[in-house]
């Protein structure tokens, strides 16, 4: 089994729309380990119905919060202690798409950050990268945080309006390697998601057979 961690440089960059691609162009499994708010709809149900090949598994997420706020404090209000060991991936014999809930940086407890788990789950990163005003400070953050804890990063995603200018710094600054870029679609479902993962599936399999 290959295990792939979809992180994010910020929030509402598209993280799950990315994971659903990056599932369905492996027939790999999927797994949310914390979900954070929009229970009536999760990442995982979303995911589940973007993806359409027979062989993807949606394992159940360790925990769900109701608040859509950062897993340590919306677990506070949940009266619930999140336990990193119950934080471990789930067997399967196919490749898994973890997602995270967040950034690298974001707390699950007082004393826990995501990027703590990345070392037990000993998976390559995928990041995630948007344009925005501020979007390359958080790219080389993200990167420079798995540099200095020895994660290896398999290369960036760029999702959304693309900035060439702003794409290519992150990319011969960090060295980083390009894995695809996914301009604004106009409507997001599973067909989409299909044409998507026909083009990312070479890259991919370069990375990940």
């Amino acid at each position: 089994m290959n295990k792939i961690i979809v992180a994010g440089i910020g929030t509402g960059i598209g993280k799950t729309f990315i994971a659903s691609i990056l599932a369905e162009a492996l027939q790999a499994d999927y797994w949310k380990p914390v979900q954070s708010g929009s229970l009536d709809h999760t990442d995982t149900d979303e995911v589940r119905s973007l993806v359409t090949n027979s062989r993807s598994v949606f394992h159940k997420e360790a925990y769900c919060l109701t608040q859509p706020l950062s897993p340590h404090a919306a677990a506070k209000l949940d009266d619930i202690e999140i336990d990193s060991m119950k934080l471990f991936a789930p067997a399967t014999d196919n490749n898994l798409i973890i997602e995270l809930a967040g950034g690298l940086m974001v707390p699950l407890t007082n004393t826990m950050l995501n990027i703590d788990l990345l070392k037990k789950w000993n998976a390559p990163v995928i990041l995630v990268s948007q344009n925005y005003l501020g979007s390359i400070n958080h790219s080389l953050l993200s990167i420079e945080a798995l540099k200095t804890r020895n994660i290896k990063l398999a290369g960036i995603i760029f999702n959304g309006e693309s900035n060439p200018s702003s794409e290519n710094y992150i990319l011969q600054y960090t060295g980083a390697n390009c894995i695809g870029k996914i301009e604004t679609q106009s409507v997001i479902d599973s067909n989409t998601v299909s044409k998507l993962a026909q083009q990312l599936k070479p890259s991919l399999e370069n990375y990940f057979q």
